[in-house]
């Protein structure tokens, strides 16, 4: 045998035994954190996978279904990748019914068809809500409309009425990261309350105002100050389509923060409401409240065909949705991508259908179905159910598509390696991907649910460490 040989035998030998090592203090690790006192009532587990051939290097727990967090928002991507295409992009249409005199006044109505576009009106894209504002000005200018004998509706159909998916929990709903879908969505259905804490805790808490003014909705104030260093402890309890917000909790003296967001109630009476409030101001004046395509119904009138298209907007591209919706976990996003798999399907745009496309697409590409329990698109729901093998499978076989790059670049970075986290009450998870210094390439999950105290993903690190 020659000396090359040898050599190789040698650095293939000891390759084995590093890699053996790795696993054997991964274990190590990871049975500490069972027997940690934070996980004395919780359930913990981990799957780790070679990345380049699916080969499980080490697993416990692996079968067991656990609360996901945001981490399922890792196979919400993945599912929209592979059902909507990476270009996808949601259309919102505005429109008229009626006909337009010689005088420039409209006998009919505007009319704004989303398609459920989660981004229109975000700070985040070009689309902002300025910008938006404007096209639109710009395009009942152009159609020659002076005045208008009727209203804006905001037609939200195509999603249904019902925005929270079941199972989500009280104190998120009414919050921004609570905020529901809409058929059509504005400004990611989310609205300021700017707050000053009083000088003492037993002063109240004041309102100053509302970013951007809502005077539509009634704002109850049971704040209490806070501490100084008590922060934000605020919570505003505001169910869909209601005109009533309750907030509650402390909101801390010294605080650094101008206020909370919120969901917005109803976002398609909002987008109306704002372009009708602009075209006002820029004296195009309707004689009717706007209203939406819900309401219109609720009330028994007919909503209306439209005579022309006279605006289109497109969003971004589902990869650079993406890209936020994992950077920032933003919830709505994937509420909406999983009722939009369901159009995309041919079934209705509800969240159960989704839930029910979702599973269904896994399941045919080998994913055990009965690992896959379900509720929503984001993970808030902590009736949420799946193993960290299932999730894992998921991430494995992704690799070889073509979106993957897009996908990959999306994911955050968390102890330097490229996973999603998840939390929510008593659960911790990460999902994604890690490269060691020789190389290897893993695919990771791990989740603990029902821990006590704080801290906890300290020592998730640490077991993940074992892998660097």
């Amino acid at each position: 045998m020659n000396f090359f040989k040898l050599l190789i035998l040698f650095v293939f030998s000891a390759t084995a035994t590093i890699a053996q090592n790795r696993i054997q203090n991964l274990e190590r690790a990871f049975n500490s954190l069972l027997n940690d006192e934070q996980a004395k009532h919780a359930i913990a587990s981990l799957c780790v996978l070679d990345a380049n051939t699916g080969k499980t290097l080490f697993a416990k727990n692996e079968q067991i279904g656990l609360a996901t967090a945001s981490t399922l928002k890792t196979i919400t991507a993945a599912t929209a990748f592979s059902i909507l295409g990476k270009d996808f992009q949601f259309q919102t249409t505005l429109a008229y019914t009626g006909t337009i005199t010689t005088d420039g006044t409209l006998k009919g109505n505007l009319i704004i068809i989303g398609s459920g576009d989660p981004t229109l009106g975000s700070w985040r894209y070009q689309n902002k809500e300025n910008a938006v504002l404007t096209q639109w000005v710009a395009a009942v200018k152009s159609a020659g409309i002076k005045s208008i004998e009727g209203t804006v509706i905001g037609d939200d159909r195509i999603f249904g009425t019902q925005t929270t998916p079941e199972g989500w929990v009280w104190q998120d709903i009414g919050n921004y990261y609570g905020a529901g879908t809409s058929g059509l969505a504005w400004r990611e259905n989310q609205f300021d309350i700017h707050l000053k804490p009083g000088s003492s805790t037993v002063d109240g808490v004041k309102v100053l105002k509302t970013v951007p003014a809502t005077p539509y909705v009634q704002i109850v104030n049971e704040l209490k100050t806070g501490d100084s260093g008590s922060g934000d402890r605020a919570y505003a309890f505001l169910p869909p389509y209601s005109n009533t917000a309750y907030i509650r909790g402390s909101w801390g003296m010294g605080i650094s923060k101008s206020g909370i967001s919120v969901a917005t109630p109803d976002p398609a009476f909002d987008c109306a409401y704002r372009l009708q409030d602009t075209l006002k101001r820029l004296g195009i004046s309707t004689n009717q409240q706007a209203t939406t395509a819900r309401l219109m119904v609720l009330n028994n009138q007919v909503i209306p065909s439209v005579t022309q298209k006279i605006s289109t907007i497109s969003s971004p591209n589902l990869s650079e949705i993406t890209y936020w919706f994992l950077k920032k976990s933003i919830n709505l996003y994937g509420e909406t991508l999983l009722k939009t798999i369901a159009i995309k399907s041919g079934k209705a745009g509800t969240t159960s259908k989704g839930a029910e496309t979702e599973i269904n697409f896994w399941a045919d590409k080998g994913i055990d179905k009965t690992a896959l329990n379900i509720i929503d698109g984001s993970g808030l729901s902590p009736g949420d159910r799946i193993t960290t093998s299932a999730m894992a499978g998921v991430l494995f076989q992704i690799q070889k598509e073509n979106w993957f790059p897009d996908y990959y670049k999306a994911l955050p970075e968390y102890n330097g390696m490229k996973i999603k986290s998840g939390t929510i009450n008593d659960v911790s998870a990460f999902a994604g991907y890690h490269t060691d210094a020789a190389g290897n390439k893993y695919v990771v999950v791990i989740n603990i649910n029902n821990y006590s105290g704080n801290g906890i993903n300290k020592k998730l690190f640490k077991v993940l460490d074992e892998l660097k």
